[in-house]
């Protein structure tokens, strides 16, 4: 063959042509075109047209393409300028011997496109895979492998006859003006529907809203596209759209104005053509359509507001206020009864959350029935074909519970020691449950496991599944099922380290890794051999819903398997080479060196790949004979950055859409690629060959049956089209040993493949737990028959099961408790309790229930009736409920205690105002409502993180340092917990002084620490503006209770140490002389005035020691004012002197609330204490004295929760 090397290759659609072979162009009107430099040269020859291109630097081959000046979908080439004249005539001469030699062969030419296999050797002309845009767009060749030239690969094969010739239509179409909009939302609307609707839409990652938005439509298959104004005059922004599911000419967009104020839906019944706009009070976070019935809408709002509309949302019902997301599900047709069913998992008052359903015509709180009684861990509810799951975790341990057919909930059975820390459905298909479960020492792995049809008990089937964590905690496990054919899944295990791929076709009984391809794409033999070697491929999922995964399978294309991996002894994450099988994974054949993008077209009779790039393209590939061979097609005349691909709904469509942009702020580019004008008659039964699928060894009876399928052949160029069925037959097999899995309480021995074992926990003779006395059950013989398998006759493993009489068991395990598991509520709250048995018979068995407030009742089949215990408790207490279960067999017991109590209110932290350095300081919880009862005080103190328990409301405790300290209370009775905080400060020396007040204030005390607390500021206020004292060094504190009295607190003025000497503290005097003269007063209500005086009219003031066992000296203060002058009299004996009025300080030792002195006092002893670091060095009238002080500084806080 002659090559161009070093051109650039134009946009065109012509066939490359090998020379030397059988091959020759077929055309009937062509014509010859030589283009040199400064020359186009044309010559008539049969209307024959040849192109060739001349290099601008140099030629080191020339190569002939055809092109049929007829073809429609042929594009011109722009012809090179060359920089070389002088080798026109030479190119000419050599052009025209050659072109004269090849005309010499007889026969006619037709190009429209042209077939290219797979990426081969070193000699290549360009390379297809890599998606060089450099390369010309197509060329030709056939499953038929012939090598091209002596020694040549089996790239390039032979051209397609005229009826396999490709005829593919592409248009493009620019949504001009969305340049910014960097994400679009793209749907066909139905099948047989040539309308598709495009969102664009700017989306702000910051503020998570869409800004902008543009609203596309078209009619004519993606040709051309119309921008719709929704509301001409205003601009509108919309979010979302919602196609209905049974009649996808309903559709529905959500959007809003410009600045979010007004919510509006826009309802089309006829594709968009026209919508009809419909304002909503609420802003919907996502629309569910209902299953069958087209007109029913279900709304639900990121507030957990859900909402209902019969009418295609044009009005609107408020169900529910806390729901939980992506947790609300419509009735599933043919399982649940009534279709205005809903199911949802909301929050209770309380804050736990409920399976509950409603119909949508009436869902309050009243309507609402919790199909599980009791609460369910949050986000953990699933409703799925005719299983719905729930989990209830109590302490450290998880249950999960299943209900089938919607009877009653059970707990589902998994091996006793697998103590679950996750768990995943997998596939609920054919009445089984096929579920990833994460043991307890697992991390990055899950085990696979299989259920009974009842989804109750559960055999494992594969351990060491590969997982990995996603945003918002979503979990991807390495598992696909294969679609297509039933019970073929694909799986990623992970051990130490190493992933491998493993294919099982019996769901599950037998896994096998996969074989790998005998050649590599190029036709030369690998060295790839098990068991050292094995295909591997990656199961991911897409994060882009517009494009395929790394594995792509379908339904209607049985046995197609596309999937991105690599050879050798474990998956390789960097490699993606893309391999494909048409046998359902017997063999594999090596396609692309890359990852590509899949689509599959009529039931996979033309499948479409699109290399996974980040870079722009321009070319697609496709395939019409199962991947064999591989044509190249031109999409678009500029490369674009393809961001996804769609067909047309249904299965036979033969119409596609590529959507991308050209750079990353260019408007968005549709491209439209039809292959209808390429298949021009439908297929018929004699178009088809069979296949027989058979697993990796041979074996033909898979699932207890052999089946056959439909393929096309590769002579046959026909559309497989709507009536397309791919099953052919399949007639049952004999039942075998791999017919037969292991039961519950049973695993596989590694050393016997087909024999199973009992687990150690296991008694495989013991009763079921619904068997009652008078029926019969089977103990199991370790197997059953695979669920869906339909095999007949042959080897049957349940057969030699032995029957029993289910025997009288005694009651076990038995237990009692409360719907919502809460065992503190209010009196009257309407309460329901549950009994529950985990074995024994039940139906013989007599229930004696006592909810300890006299009530008393006997029932019988307590456990499996749906009548509950409801009740009401009127007076707070503490009730013991007692239920006693007995029959002929024995008998059991339960127990519970049950508080009830009134929600609290709030609590009020009354703390010693003072206290001395290391003294007792009474701390004390004053709780609201007072007749609260089982209140449990959780005491902080400082920077403490571990709090103090008391059931008491009081605490005795010391302050160790000096300085401010935090002291805070919470108070919990298992239905509320309040909190009050208040900041202490801790001085080496205070001073204090006892108040009390005129009597006519007693009858306007409420006792409440409010109240206290503003007097204590009213009283400081004037006590500072009278004598001057500055007020940040008086606390006035109000005592609880009657009389009415208070301390005054009078705080150091700066922190320097305490003198040993004795000295006066001259503000003192001041605060005395302001009492005595009756200056201290306040009005209250009425214009009542209320006197403050000191506590003793006689008092003086004592001075507390700081430190134990040390007596302070005393002293003796007196004062007398005579006309010749005045004295003062300092005594320093620890005794009292007759004739004179003494007190004696010493060593402060607090045991209650009030600040006390140990020396008895007579009515005019002073009770003032003072502290040194308030003293002067003046010695005029003074106490001796110093103490370890506490001031309080008020800081309330209150906890409701």
């Amino acid at each position: 063959m002659l090559r161009l090397q070093g051109s650039r290759w134009r946009r065109c659609a012509v066939l490359w042509i090998p020379f030397g072979t059988e091959t020759r162009p077929r055309c009937s009107h062509c014509l010859l075109s030589l283009q040199v430099p400064s020359l186009t040269l044309s010559l008539s020859l049969s209307r024959l047209t040849v192109y060739t291109y001349l290099s601008s630097t140099s030629i080191s081959s020339l190569s002939v393409s055809l092109r049929d000046t007829s073809a429609t979908t042929a594009q011109s080439m722009a012809p090179l300028r060359s920089q070389e004249p002088v080798y026109a005539a030479a190119h000419l001469c050599f052009f025209l011997l050659t072109a004269s030699a090849w005309m010499a062969q007889p026969g006619p030419v037709c190009c429209d496109s042209g077939a290219l296999n797979r990426r081969g050797g070193m000699n290549r002309a360009f390379d297809m895979g890599g998606g060089d845009e450099s390369s010309p767009p197509s060329l030709t060749s056939r499953r038929d492998e012939e090598a091209v030239g002596t020694g040549g690969s089996p790239r390039y094969r032979r051209a397609l006859s005229q009826e396999k010739q490709m005829s593919l239509l592409s248009s493009s179409f620019v949504l001009k003006g969305d340049a910014t909009h960097n994400q679009a939302m793209v749907h066909w609307t139905g099948e047989n529907s040539s309308v598709i609707l495009i969102l664009t839409k700017y989306y702000h990652a910051d503020s998570t809203k869409v800004l902008e938005s543009s609203l596309w439509r078209s009619a004519d298959y993606g040709t051309t596209y119309t921008k719709l104004n929704l509301m001409p005059g205003t601009t509108i922004v919309v979010t979302s759209f919602y196609i209905c599911p049974t009649n996808k000419k309903k559709v529905v967009l959500v959007g809003s104005s410009i600045n979010e104020r007004d919510q509006m839906l826009f309802i089309s019944t006829d594709e968009g053509s026209s919508f009809q706009r419909q304002s909503i009070t609420f802003i919907p976070d996502t629309l569910i359509f209902h299953p069958k019935e087209e007109d029913k809408l279900l709304a639900y709002c990121k507030e957990g507001r859900l909402f209902a509309s019969t009418d295609l949302g044009r009005k609107w019902t408020l169900l529910q206020e806390r729901v939980t997301k992506d947790k609300v599900f419509w009735s599933v047709p043919g399982v649940d009864v009534d279709p205005d069913l809903v199911h949802m998992e909301m929050q209770d008052t309380s804050g736990g959350y409920l399976y509950v359903t409603c119909l949508i015509q009436n869902c309050s709180d009243k309507m609402v029935t919790a199909q599980f009684l009791g609460k369910i861990d949050h986000n953990s509810l699933l409703v799925q074909d005719e299983y719905i799951f729930v989990k209830v975790t109590t302490g450290n341990r998880t249950k999960h519970y299943v209900s089938y057919h919607r009877n009653e909930f059970v707990q589902m059975r998994f091996p006793k020691y697998a103590l679950p820390k996750d768990v995943q459905i997998v596939s609920t298909d054919e009445n089984q449950v096929f579920l990833a479960l994460q043991e307890w020492y697992q991390t990055d792995t899950y085990n696979l496991y299989q259920s009974d049809p009842q989804g109750v008990y559960y055999s494992i089937v594969l351990e060491n599944v590969r997982s990995s964590k996603q945003p918002e905690e979503n979990v991807l496990i390495d598992i696909l099922e294969v679609r297509g054919i039933k019970g073929v899944f694909l799986a990623n295990q992970k051990i130490d380290g190493k992933v491998t791929t493993l294919i099982t076709y019996n769901k599950g009984r037998d896994w096998e890794p996969l074989a790998p391809p005998t050649t590599d794409m190029n036709g030369k033999p690998i060295s790839c051999k098990a068991p050292d070697c094995h295909l591997h491929l990656h199961l991911r999922w897409a994060d882009n819903p517009y494009v395929s995964g790394t594995v792509h399978t379908k339904d209607s294309a049985p046995g197609l398997i596309m999937g991105a991996g690599n050879l050798g002894s474990k998956l390789v994450e960097y490699k993606e080479e893309m391999y494909i099988t048409s046998d359902c994974g017997k063999t594999w054949r090596q396609v692309f060196e890359e990852e590509h993008h899949i689509l599959y077209l009529d039931h996979g009779g033309v499948i479409v790949a699109i290399k996974d790039t980040s870079i722009p393209l321009k070319i697609l590939k496709f395939s019409i004979d199962e991947g064999h061979t591989w044509t190249i097609h031109n999409f678009t005349s500029t490369s674009v950055f393809v961001d996804g691909l769609l067909s047309e709904p249904g299965d036979e469509t033969l119409v596609m859409t590529v959507f991308g942009h050209i750079s990353y702020r260019s408007d968005w580019e549709l491209v439209k690629v039809d292959f209808r004008q390429s298949f021009l008659r439908q297929c018929t039964e004699s178009d088809y060959d069979s296949w027989q699928l058979t697993d990796l060894q041979g074996e033909k009876c898979i699932m207890g049956q052999e089946r056959s399928f439909r393929m096309r052949k590769d002579t046959a160029f026909c559309i497989k089209g709507k009536s397309y069925t791919s099953a052919l037959s399949s007639k049952p097999c004999q039942c075998t040993e791999k017919d037969f899995s292991c039961d519950y309480g049973f695993e596989r021995s590694h050393a016997e493949v087909h024999r199973c074992f009992a687990d150690f926990w296991h008694d495989q003779d013991s009763p079921p737990e619904d068997c009652h006395l008078g029926q019969t059950y089977k103990s199991s013989t370790g197997y059953r028959r695979v669920i869906s398998n339909i095999c007949e006759g042959g080897l049957n493993k349940q057969q030699s099961a032995k029957q029993h009489n289910c025997p009288l068991l005694p009651p076990r395990g038995l237990r009692v408790g409360i719907k919502g598991q809460m065992l503190a509520v209010a009196p009257g709250d309407d309460i329901t309790f549950i009994v529950h048995q985990e074995q024994g018979d039940t139906s013989t068995t007599k229930y004696q229930v006592d909810l300890g407030d006299g009530f008393r009742a006997i029932y019988q089949n307590l456990t499996v009736t749906d009548e509950p215990i409801q009740h009401r408790y009127a007076i707070p207490g503490v009730y013991k409920v007692t239920v006693k279960a007995e029959n002929m067999a024995g008998h059991d017991e339960a127990t519970m205690y049950i508080q009830v109590t009134a929600p609290l209110q709030e609590v009020h932290l009354e703390v010693v105002p003072i206290a001395g350095k290391n003294h007792e300081v009474n701390l004390t919880a004053i709780v609201l409502p007072t007749e609260a009862n089982l209140t449990v005080f959780y005491w902080w103190i400082g920077d403490s993180l571990k709090p103090t328990l008391t059931l008491q409301n009081s605490l005795l405790t010391r302050f160790s340092k000096t300085g401010e300290v935090s002291v805070s209370v919470q108070a919990s009775n298992g239905r509320s917990m309040v909190q009050d905080t208040r900041t202490v400060q801790v001085y080496d020396k205070f001073q204090v002084i006892p108040l009390k007040f005129s009597r006519n204030l007693d009858r306007f005390n409420p006792n409440i620490p409010e109240w206290r607390e503003d007097i204590g500021q009213v009283v400081t206020k004037i006590l500072a503006k009278i004598t001057g004292v500055p007020q940040e060094t008086l606390v006035t504190v109000v005592k609880p209770g009657l009389p009415t009295t208070a301390d005054l607190y009078v705080l150091p003025l700066d922190s320097k140490p305490a003198k040993k000497s004795m000295f006066v503290d001259k503000r003192i005097p001041a605060i005395i002389q302001a009492f005595n003269d009756n200056n201290v007063s306040f009005v209250v209500r009425g214009g009542l005035q209320v006197l403050v005086l000191l506590a003793d009219p006689n008092t003086g003031y004592h001075g507390a020691a700081g430190s134990p066992h040390v007596w302070a000296l005393a002293v003796i203060f007196l004062v007398s004012i005579i006309a010749i002058g005045s004295f003062i009299i300092l005594y320093k004996f620890k005794r009292k002197l007759p004739g004179h009025r003494n007190i004696y300080a010493q060593m402060f030792n607090e045991k209650e609330q009030e600040m006390t002195s140990p020396v008895n006092h007579s009515d005019d002893n002073q009770h003032i204490i003072q502290s040194e670091e308030f003293i002067d060095d003046d010695l005029d009238s003074q106490i001796l004295g110093n103490h370890s002080g506490v001031v309080l500084s008020f800081n309330s806080r209150e906890l409701h929760s």
